[in-house]
């Protein structure tokens, strides 16, 4: 008999599996799909030549794992690639407020009236930021957090709505930056906790930038699978679960699925009715025969690029998609442009480049005109550039990723309580009513991101629960 099984070979499967066996315990990971990744895969989508990252391409939070840091995955082939900015978020009249490395840069890009402002907000914390991120991505907590003082004042800074922190800045680049950054969760901006997310986006691309994985984001699912390998755990792919007679016999099953998914197959049956699913994505992934022409100067450095004329803009895409049910008519963008670091992801001389704006979940439409205009306002000349495209909408999204009910990303709305309290109110939230059947996914927290903590997280609740019997 195995110690644990565990079901989804997505990053928080792997890292639950890696995390169990470096214990001593005997793991296999049933994979339904032909490869392991879950939302960090890279695959040929457009032209041969063109790899391209199908989810999550940028990674601040990767980079920034306590989970991720504590294993020696770059001995597996992972190599973390910094570009010169981390991220840059243009403005119409071709200027830029950029997140840097250096505080004092960002300070500087969003002018004179919030230099400041924006320095003694983030600085207190910066300089906490390794157990501020371990004491953070660990809530709830089951010990005491290593800087109670720290993540309590975080706490006050971060819990009331992003509207309430961005009253602080005078002009609109800070407030748009901010605003961006919060809608990386897909959540309205006056939402719970939403300062939170985006001081957290903030603090990471300062602390350990936001990189890319060289070669693609597969390389950090290949990473954590051969490191599992390596501690003797077992991986098998094309194995899809539909319940849990299906698997081998074990003392503890860990699954890195949706909570529909799970209560399903191991017949929980209404125990996370209460479970909401949030809006989608519009998601393109571009072949393209040069960089991307930005106005921004700024914009071109950088690896990550948000596309958002005003926080008022980005505030009413949000809010419809979340909240009125339709596309946005002027889409807030998140782009990524790999190749600004890694020629490897292209032919010589060409690049990819992904884009995606928010819509309804499980909407059926197409945004891809919307898309590109707005890309257009901001790099003139955009769509010479495109040699081909892949687009996907919700349908799309969900059928090549079963955790995303709906085409949600997040496995699950990032926006009220459950935002910090997922996947139900509780103390424990990687248990469930069957005492050897546990949850990894992102739809615990500390929620969506490929950075492995929700897997960490819950094996530490596995082995604590197999030490006992």
């Amino acid at each position: 008999m195995l110690d644990a099984v565990v079901v989804g070979a997505g990053p928080n499967g792997l890292t639950a599996a890696v995390e169990l066996a470096r214990r001593g315990f005997s793991v296999a990971v049933f994979e339904a799909r032909g490869t392991v990744g879950g939302g960090a895969r890279t695959e040929e989508l457009t032209l041969p030549g063109f790899r391209h990252d199908p989810c999550s391409a940028a990674h601040a939070l990767g980079v920034n794992s306590p989970a991720f840091n504590a294993m020696p995955l770059g001995r597996y082939g992972l190599e973390w690639l910094h570009p010169d900015l981390p991220m840059a978020h243009p403005f119409p009249d071709g200027s830029a407020a950029v997140l840097a490395r250096s505080v004092a840069e960002t300070a500087a890009s969003l002018g004179p009236r919030d230099a400041g402002t924006y320095r003694r907000l983030v600085e207190p914390f910066l300089h906490r930021w390794d157990t501020l991120a371990r004491d953070f991505m660990s809530l709830p907590l089951t010990a005491l957090p290593r800087d109670p003082v720290t993540l309590a004042r975080f706490g006050l800074v971060g819990l009331p709505p992003s509207t309430w922190l961005t009253r602080r800045f005078h002009d609109e680049r800070a407030k748009a930056l901010f605003a961006g950054l919060v809608a990386h969760v897909i959540a309205p901006l006056g939402g719970f906790a939403t300062s939170a997310v985006g001081l957290v986006f903030t603090l990471a691309a300062h602390a350990r930038g936001w990189p890319v994985a060289r070669g693609g984001s597969q390389s950090i699912s290949d990473a954590l699978t051969a490191y599992l390998k390596d501690l003797g755990g077992a991986v098998h792919t094309d194995y899809e679960v539909k319940r849990l007679d299906d698997l081998p016999p074990a003392r503890a099953y860990v699954f890195d699925t949706s909570p529909a998914a799970l209560s399903r197959i191991a017949g929980l049956g209404r125990y996370y009715e209460g479970y909401r699913y949030g809006a989608s994505v519009f998601k393109i992934d571009y072949a393209l025969d040069g960089p991307v022409p930005w106005t921004a100067k700024e914009a071109r450095r950088a690896g990550t690029v948000q596309v958002g004329a005003s926080s008022a803009e980005i505030s009413a895409a949000l809010r419809a998609a979340s909240r009125e049910g339709r596309a946005p008519d002027v889409p807030f963008l998140i782009t990524v442009q790999p190749s600004v670091v890694d020629p490897s992801r292209a032919p010589d001389g060409k690049q990819v480049f992904w884009a995606y704006g928010h819509v309804p979940n499980s909407w059926t439409g197409d945004l891809t005109d919307a898309i590109e205009r707005q890309l257009e306002r901001f790099a003139p000349g955009f769509r010479d550039r495109v040699l081909a495209r892949a687009t996907a909408g919700p349908p799309e999204i969900a059928a090549h990723n079963a955790n995303y009910v709906g085409g949600d990303i997040a496995c699950g709305a990032a926006s009220g309580l459950q935002l910090m309290l997922r996947p139900k109110l509780s103390l424990f939230p990687y248990s469930t009513p069957h005492p050897a059947v546990f949850i990894c996914s992102s739809a615990t927290p500390p929620g969506p991101g490929v950075h492995g903590m929700s897997g960490h997280n819950a094996a530490k609740a596995v082995w604590r629960r197999l030490r006992q019997s």
